[in-house]
């Protein structure tokens, strides 16, 4: 038995090799499809909902603003008060 292997040599099965990227390719496009339908689902049903709201969330987000700035200035306005007869 005259078998002589140098050390550094690496035997790959390159069927099993081609058969685990063929594998890893098709989950990946399947994991992506599912995102995508996922996504799609989700941002329908956002734009379901947002439809379906009595009032716009921009207009919504201005009102939130306005009540905001009058609480504010309303603060503002007593702290000023408060100041000026401490002083």
């Amino acid at each position: 038995m005259n078998h002589h292997q140098s050390p550094g040599t690496l035997e790959i099965n390159t069927r099993l090799v081609t058969t685990g990227v063929v594998l890893t390719a098709v989950g990946a496009v399947t994991a992506w499809a599912g995102m995508a339908i996922t996504a799609s689902a989700v941002f329908a049903a956002g734009r379901r909902m947002v439809r379906e709201m009595d009032v716009p969330p921009a207009q919504q987000a201005a009102e939130k603003l306005r009540r905001a700035r009058e609480a504010s200035r309303a603060g503002m306005q007593a702290w000023q008060s408060t100041s000026g007869t401490q002083a």
